[in-house]
């Protein structure tokens, strides 16, 4: 990890009608940082991430990417800065084979910019990454329709897609959701290697002993607030935490 801030967050602020999703939020975070992002249900993650990541505008607050402000950018316009982002609900182009769901972000602009292959290449580059996901190249994992996987290998297509954009700020909503514990153990070392490579990521997630085992830092959030930002550890031994976030997780 390096001293260089990638990412500032000031006061950011999330209405909706009466309720404040994101209250006043600011931190920062350093290249090459593994940033975990919990609280529980409800408590605005992935409010945060949409609002980061240009899915939602924010009613107040600043966002600055690399020193260039990106508050309210539209999605496309923040993927193409090197900011790529998985969903709770994966989102994958169900009629197409797997490997075809990594085309879009292997033609992107910002993927072209450092060469990205050749036409007809990327179908090469694109079943290397699954390979490298898990997806067993020399199987018939790769080439079937994406709405036929199982939910595992589903997130993991998710996280490919991810990664075919190049990203220097990779941010995972709640990647393990619905993975089995054989799939959790599996994922874990990958993006455990992306971190070591220089990725910078956020990871929102529910699965705390996981998520511990490679986050060095997290930023706990309840009812849209932060109350705590430090080690795993040292966060989670804060009253203010133990009572937001209580269950056989915290302990240990």
């Amino acid at each position: 990890m390096s001293d260089e801030i990638i990412l500032k967050i000031e006061n950011l602020t999330k209405r909706f009608g009466g309720v404040t999703a994101v209250d006043q939020i600011s931190f920062d975070l350093r290249q090459g940082e593994f940033l975990g992002l919990i609280g529980p249900n409800g408590s605005g993650k992935t409010t945060l991430i949409n609002l980061i990541t240009g899915f939602v505008k924010p009613t107040a607050g600043k966002i600055t990417y690399r020193d260039q402000e990106i508050t309210g950018k539209a999605p496309y316009t923040i993927a193409c800065l090197g900011i790529s982002r998985s969903f709770q609900m994966v989102r994958t182009f169900h009629k197409l084979p797997a490997f075809k769901n990594l085309i879009v972000p292997l033609y992107s602009p910002r993927v072209k910019k450092f060469g990205g292959g050749k036409y007809g290449e990327r179908d090469d580059i694109a079943i290397d990454l699954l390979d490298d996901l898990g997806f067993e190249r020399d199987s018939f994992v790769p080439y079937k329709v994406a709405g036929s996987l199982p939910h595992g290998y589903l997130k993991r297509l998710d996280l490919a897609r991810c990664i075919a954009l190049r990203p220097d700020l990779l941010i995972l909503d709640e990647l393990f959701s619905g993975m089995a514990m054989s799939e959790v153990a599996a994922t874990l070392p990958m993006i455990e290697k992306f971190n070591r490579e220089g990725l910078t990521i956020i990871m929102a997630e529910h699965r705390l002993k996981e998520l511990f085992r490679v986050a060095s830092r997290v930023i706990v959030l309840n009812f849209g607030q932060k109350i705590a930002d430090g080690p795993p550890k040292e966060a989670m031994g804060k009253e203010e935490v133990q009572k937001a976030y209580l269950g056989t997780e915290v302990e240990g």
